[in-house]
């Protein structure tokens, strides 16, 4: 490599390169798509776990899966580590930046400790969380509950799309669903957590500046609905007669829509519509939707979902069908430690970069692992307009080296 090249774009390089390396282990060979433990997975897996080898880093897996690189304090040094990392698992159709950068940012930072054989005052250990999004068993952040001793073992039951359970996919690559409980961490030995992560959003972008920093992750829920109408003769069914499941359907996503618009962090999303038997010329009888709600506010949120879901029944008793209401996800709002904003708002200046400080509309690990010790996150500018788990989504090698520039500087500076 060129030797006038700065440390800062050899670092945002190296990371962007290996970003898109690992987009290769794809669960499908049309689009980005890696899910928990297919092949694809496990390759990635061992991708890291390479790296953080090279990085100077010994490397564990653990039960649930997670790839674990830790280096090593200053000899003589407490024993307590930072915690840094994300996730390396996908959604469907997905960008190849989003988790992963979590995870080569710090390893980045690792490998650059190494090469000038430099110890902290702290351990660091770089999780790469093998299941976040939940996209083949619905388990969101499935990996990083594990951590904090929130591993549920019902879900260890829960099916794929093509029936196989997520305990047999455990033991098929050579995991004991039965020793999940050794992964989870002593918060004795952990000094804080920090994720790094693109935006997902276009705030940065658009006041030009390539880090942020986390001021609070917004809660959410999920919910799943079906709407059972009444089947019938797309002809021969008169209008007023009709009890239309798809119809009532359709009056509900507007009504999350327009309780969701209030403003500030209260958003809400259908993401999912499906007609049961869907047929051209038969009135739809059976639907289920899926509706998301988040607020940084736990209080804004719970009043939203309220007004959602009893606009609902209303629409259900005006239009003659029936509901049926299950919850499948459920965060509070997490802060960020205000020490951790500061500490980390020092270190973006220190790297030529205003601070600014946001919240997070997106899920992260953060969150759980909030439950165990401090967390704080850094944002990295994403590009195309802030578009996110979509093939569209960007990042630069310039922000990309920024971001390890500040990182490190804020792991030196603990």
């Amino acid at each position: 490599m060129d030797a006038a090249v700065s440390p800062r774009d050899r670092a945002g390089r190296t990371v962007l390169e290996r970003a898109i390396a690992l987009a290769r282990h794809s669960d499908s060979p049309e689009h980005y798509t890696r899910t928990l433990f297919t092949p694809a997975h496990r390759a990635a897996a061992r991708q890291v776990a390479e790296w953080m080898r090279a990085a100077g880093m010994a490397v564990r897996v653990d039960a649930i899966g997670n790839v674990i690189g830790r280096y090593e304090a200053a000899e003589g040094a407490g024993s307590r580590a930072i915690l840094l990392g994300s996730h390396f698992d996908s959604v469907r159709n997905g960008g190849k930046y989003d988790g992963v950068l979590g995870i080569l940012v710090p390893i980045a930072c690792a490998a650059e400790l190494h090469a000038r054989g430099e110890r902290l005052a702290h351990a660091v250990e770089v999780i790469a969380f093998s299941d976040e999004e939940g996209a083949r068993f619905q388990t969101s952040f499935l990996s990083s509950r594990a951590l904090a001793g929130r591993f549920d073992p019902a879900v260890l039951a829960r099916r794929d799309a093509d029936g196989v359970s997520l305990e047999a996919a455990m033991r098929e690559v050579g995991l004991d669903p039965a020793a999940v409980e050794s992964a989870r961490i002593d918060p004795a030995g952990v000094a804080a957590y920090v994720e790094v992560h693109i935006e997902q959003g276009p705030v940065l972008l658009r006041e030009g500046l390539a880090l942020g920093i986390v001021t609070t992750i917004a809660g959410g829920t999920r919910n799943t609905v079906r709407v059972r109408g009444e089947a019938g003769h797309a002809g021969t069914v008169p209008m007023a007669m009709r009890h239309d499941a798809l119809a009532a359907a359709a009056e509900m996503v507007l009504a999350v829509e327009g309780r969701c618009a209030a403003g500030g962090s209260l958003v809400g999303t259908v993401g999912i519509l499906h007609v049961k038997d869907g047929t051209g010329n038969v009135i739809p009888g059976d639907v289920e939707l899926s509706v998301d709600i988040r607020a940084a506010e736990d209080a804004v949120r719970e009043a939203a979902e309220h007004d959602v879901f009893e606009h609902f029944e209303a629409i259900a008793r005006r239009r003659g069908v029936s509901l049926e209401r299950t919850r499948t996800h459920h965060v509070h709002a997490v802060p960020c430690a205000p020490w951790l904003q500061d500490r980390l708002a020092e270190s973006v200046r220190r790297a030529g970069v205003e601070p600014r400080r946001l919240p997070s509309g997106a899920g992260h690990d953060a969150m759980i692992m909030a439950e165990v010790c401090d967390v704080g996150m850094l944002f990295v500018r994403c590009g195309a307009g802030g578009v996110s788990h979509n093939p569209a989504e960007t990042v630069t090698a310039e922000d990309c080296g920024l971001a390890v520039e500040a990182l490190l500087d804020f792991l030196r500076r603990l």
